[in-house]
């Protein structure tokens, strides 16, 4: 097992997962504090590297691109303080942290880890419930439903529409744009058939942020949280399972859900395994492919 521990906190990896532990002391952010340890299978990272400097060097590790709900919600919302996939190591730990590398890059060769997008969440999201809160109002997470409230500082038009209550199944997207500066960022929720969010400050189903660290960091596991449990953006309609080229097996018949199904299942992966062998699909057509496949059944 690798190890190295920075101002931050500490990283470990055994092969087959990088465990991310977040340290205590009051100079870590507290974004990190809230995500907790993170475990970040082999097959979500796309590359590491360790980034020397005069007084010390800096530890990143790149994960595929989909693989983590929280780089897919934050966007640039995190900086150096706060992202979780970098770590700050002191100058005597360097060769240690050029080992970890080593170990994680192997591992990455060992089990041929593309580098490519991906069609599904490998890391879970940040645990609920979470609430985020701000001088206008707070948003709360439960894993089911959201819930917005307002305080008196709110514009009347929130104050007037009242707390807003809603689940998953209603939300279509989630917007987070983090404060710069003297600029207001906001958390923002898209529902199904809402007509065009008026501006942010009078948009009911949004939170304004006024770029407190505390408001800032509580709002990002909030959206990382809930794109976590929505629909994957790369996931493909079930109905997307790509056509075989000419020549090649039958597509088969539809699952029915009687006992055949799994002989059927069986056969048509097979048959993509056979199409991807012989290069008529690429690793990423495959791949897509058998994803796809496994929906439907």
């Amino acid at each position: 097992m690798a190890e190295v521990t920075g101002s931050e906190g500490r990283w470990t990896f055994d092969g087959d997962l990088l465990r991310i532990v977040p340290g205590n002391g009051r100079g870590v952010h507290r974004l990190r504090r809230i995500l907790g340890e993170l475990e970040v299978p082999v097959e979500a990272v796309a590359g590491i590297a360790y980034e020397p400097g005069k007084k010390g060097g800096v530890l990143r590790v790149r994960l595929r691109q989909g693989a983590d709900p929280l780089l897919q919600a934050a966007g640039n919302a995190l900086d150096d303080a706060s992202d979780p996939y970098r770590l700050h190591v002191d100058k005597d730990v360097s060769s240690l942290a050029e080992y970890f590398v080593d170990e994680v890059r192997n591992a990455l060769q060992i089990e041929r880890v593309a580098t490519g997008p991906v069609d599904r969440y490998l890391l879970p999201g940040p645990s609920v419930p979470l609430r985020a809160s701000g001088g206008e109002g707070s948003v709360t997470f439960d894993g089911e439903t959201v819930r917005l409230d307002w305080s008196w500082m709110a514009e009347h038009a929130k104050q007037k529409a009242g707390p807003k209550q809603f689940t998953l199944v209603d939300v279509v997207k989630v917007e987070l744009h983090p404060s710069v500066g003297l600029d207001e960022g906001h958390l923002r929720f898209h529902l199904k058939d809402q007509p065009a969010p008026p501006k942010a400050k009078h948009d009911p189903y949004c939170l304004t942020l006024w770029g407190t660290r505390k408001e800032g960091a509580a709002a990002i596991a909030v959206a990382a949280a809930v794109v976590a449990r929505l629909p994957h953006p790369g996931a493909p309609p079930a109905e997307d399972v790509p056509a075989l080229p000419a020549g090649g097996a039958s597509a088969g018949p539809e699952p029915s859900g009687s006992a055949d199904d799994h002989d059927v299942l069986l056969r048509r992966l097979r048959e993509l395994g056979d199409l991807h062998r012989e290069g008529i699909l690429t690793e990423e057509e495959f791949a897509t492919a058998k994803q796809a496949l496994l929906r439907r059944f």
